[in-house]
């Protein structure tokens, strides 16, 4: 699963170039641009990312996985999609960008109570700064977050960031793995 996954996001989701022509959230200028959300929004993308973080979890004793709309939102809803059909069902929740406003005031919508261990997942990592802002608000809601799923480390500190954060920290996918099958579907 995972090498075609790889594949998908090499094919749908990944830049390279030779110079720093992309712009990142930070303001910073790479030569790698990865945007998870053709992957993540295609059903077969969906079925691997799904599978691939539910099998990163499975034995964590999380009852819920979520992250920062958007990025973690169909991870999420795909994790929790493949946990019911392994029989090892795991919730999905959300976390706002800004918190809501009216009813009842949360950063969180889902079916979780405070106290629950969960699992804080985003799409791609390049400083940590989503992530790290997802675990924060999930604290502060009161959930017990003992792990991070990333499923694209750009390897730029991101990792390194969420783990001061969170001690057990995985990436599905690196940069170094779509660089290396990048350079090799280019050879074709």
């Amino acid at each position: 699963m995972k090498k075609e996954l790889i594949d998908m996001l090499c094919q749908k989701s990944f830049k390279f170039s030779q110079e720093p022509i992309y712009k990142l959230v930070s303001g910073r200028m790479s030569q790698f641009y990865v945007n998870c959300k053709p992957v993540t929004l295609c059903a077969r993308g969906i079925f691997l990312a799904g599978h691939l973080i539910f099998e990163a979890i499975k034995d964590d004793d999380v009852t819920a996985v979520g992250g920062l709309t958007f990025g973690a939102d169909p991870l999420a809803v795909a994790a929790a999609f493949a946990s019911e059909l392994k029989g090892k069902p795991i919730n999905a929740f959300s976390i706002r960008k800004t918190r809501k406003d009216h009813g009842i005031v949360r950063w969180i919508e889902g079916d979780i109570q405070p106290g629950e261990r969960v699992a804080i997942i985003d799409d791609v990592a390049t400083t940590g700064g989503s992530t790290i802002k997802a675990i924060e608000r999930a604290r502060s809601e009161g959930l017990d977050v003992i792990k991070a799923v990333v499923l694209v480390d750009r390897q730029e500190g991101g990792l390194e960031n969420i783990g001061q954060h969170v001690s057990n920290v995985f990436s599905i996918v690196t940069r170094d793995e779509l660089v290396q099958h990048w350079q090799s579907i280019q050879g074709d």
